[in-house]
């Protein structure tokens, strides 16, 4: 990684190297992924298998994961990895339950009570991917906070195996979570299949979950078609930011580096330090352990898109971390707590040098569902309120009328709506006449 001084950097060159890589979209996957949506949409499950003979490499024996497959899941898979799935979706539940909204009433004014009342979204649709590796930890981070929600109809997209099953672990995670529908499918026709419905996936109100271009593209089209389904987040390449200061390890700041670098060649990693001990001990280190790496090849792809950036101090570091709003941002600082009250743009942030970026996407219990792309500036990652809705309730009683009746009236009638003033005078008129 290339080690730069951040004061010899112009706005224009600055700007260039924080930004981010254009989305993969175009007229030509625009175009392939709306024929897939249209297919499924024609020919139901008949479409969804023959996308998936035609693109996995081992196509789904059944479209959906039989209830034997589901409920002996946990005899494929080793007690160790049991017992860690088992401590995930602990601790994902912990956190998450303790925010659960609830329910309220005000009284606005006498005689007049406003409520809201939040109701679980039903059905969902989780997508799970499994490109090169599946990925059980998105199935915990998307269906533990589903279910309580109040989520009672479900469904789990996720691609074949190399056996033409979905990934043990995954089925594994839907039987704990109750859930029965586990489609066996990928890609563009397994969100058009959630968003629209066939024979045997039910049609959801809305999709969750990560995936590639395809995936991503077909939950933005599906999201912005009426009878279609509404989306979460806008996924982009993954991202993470550290923060050090001299009292860092260089290890430990290269492999968190390296840990996002390894999502794939358009990850996003970035080293701010005021140390340049620091940036030098990094820049060694992520050399070293490199070529430890499985996916070193794409490790290196994205380490050199990166930088390690050496700021005045610790207050520019700051400025940079919320101009660029990162997904992931590490502290890795004396005082992170002290540091992090400035920070108001990151999607998650990690504290202290032994608070790796690699345990919120496990273990720790929030999500790591994030906004990626600098949609942290105004979006948050995922949590138990994605899969709720607020509906307000409100109530007059014939004195709260006479309380908000006229200046309500009075209101419309400065808008020229004639008919919501009349909704009102003529209740007042009503309530007048009864008195006499």
């Amino acid at each position: 990684m290339r080690i730069i001084a951040l004061d010899t950097l112009g706005a224009a060159e600055r700007a260039r190297l924080l930004a981010r890589p254009e989305m993969e979209t175009g007229e030509e996957l625009r175009s392939t992924v709306a024929g897939i949506i249209a297919a499924v949409r024609a020919g139901g499950d008949r479409a969804v298998i023959e996308y998936g003979q035609r693109f996995d490499a081992c196509p789904p024996t059944n479209l959906l994961a039989t209830a034997e497959e589901l409920a002996g899941a946990a005899d494929e898979l080793d007690e160790e990895l049991i017992a860690a799935i088992d401590t995930a979706m602990k601790t994902v539940e912990t956190f998450h339950a303790a925010g659960k909204p609830r329910d309220q009433i005000v009284e606005t004014a006498p005689g007049v009570t406003c409520q809201a009342r939040w109701r679980a979204i039903d059905p969902v649709g989780l997508y799970v991917p499994a490109g090169t590796a599946p990925l059980p930890s998105t199935a915990v981070m998307l269906a533990v906070p589903a279910r309580l929600a109040g989520c009672k109809h479900i469904v789990l997209a996720t691609p074949p195996g190399v056996d033409g099953r979905a990934d043990a672990a995954v089925r594994y995670i839907a039987h704990r979570c109750g859930i029965d529908t586990v489609l066996v499918a990928g890609g563009a026709q397994a969100v058009a299949a959630m968003a629209y419905g066939t024979e045997s996936v039910p049609k959801v109100a809305k999709i969750f979950g990560p995936g590639n271009r395809f995936v991503a593209e077909a939950k933005r089209q599906v999201a912005e078609s009426a009878d279609g389904a509404a989306m979460d987040l806008p996924a982009g390449p993954s991202e993470v930011m550290v923060i050090a200061d001299d009292s860092a390890d260089g290890q430990f700041v290269a492999m968190d580096l390296l840990s996002q670098a390894e999502h794939g060649p358009d990850s996003q990693v970035f080293l701010v330090t005021d140390s340049d001990r620091i940036a030098r001990e990094t820049a060694f280190a992520l050399e070293a352990l490199l070529p430890r790496l499985s996916r070193a090849e794409t490790a290196l792809t994205a380490l050199s898109c990166g930088a390690i950036l050496v700021v005045e101090d610790l207050d520019q570091a700051v400025g940079i971390a919320n101009e660029y709003a990162p997904e992931h941002l590490i502290i890795a600082t004396n005082d992170p707590s002290g540091l992090c009250r400035d920070i108001t743009n990151a999607g998650s942030v990690f504290l202290g040098h032994y608070t790796p970026e690699a345990l919120g996407d496990y273990i720790s219990g929030t999500n790591h569902v994030l906004p990626t792309g600098g949609w942290a500036r105004s979006s948050a990652g995922l949590s138990i309120t994605d899969f709720m809705r607020r509906m307000t309730v409100q109530q007059a009683s014939p004195e709260g009328l006479r309380q908000l009746g006229p200046p309500g009236a009075r209101l419309a009638a400065h808008e020229g709506l004639d008919a919501h003033r009349l909704a009102i005078t003529l209740r007042l008129d009503r309530l007048a006449a009864e008195e006499q």
